[in-house]
């Protein structure tokens, strides 16, 4: 899956989340696509997203926790 079909996607799944939810579907949504975006910057991932760069920290954190989820058994797939 390329660059902009995540993009898309992410920007779909925060659109359709409840209001309360937004930053937790956005947490998820990154550790979803972590593997996929290894090779971005946060700054690339919030430009693609359309997200204030602020959010550039969170993106660097849930990509830097995503591989200690996956050492401790998380499946992405179910994700």
């Amino acid at each position: 899956m390329n660059e902009n079909h995540i993009y898309e996607r992410i920007k779909q799944t925060l659109a359709e989340a409840p209001r309360n939810q937004y930053t937790a579907e956005l947490h998820l949504q990154m550790i979803k696509y972590a593997d996929e975006l290894t090779n971005i910057t946060a700054k690339e991932f919030c430009e693609g997203v359309g997200l204030r760069q602020s959010f550039g920290t969170e993106f660097s954190k849930m990509r830097n926790l995503t591989q200690r989820l996956k050492a401790a058994g998380l499946d992405i797939d179910l994700l």
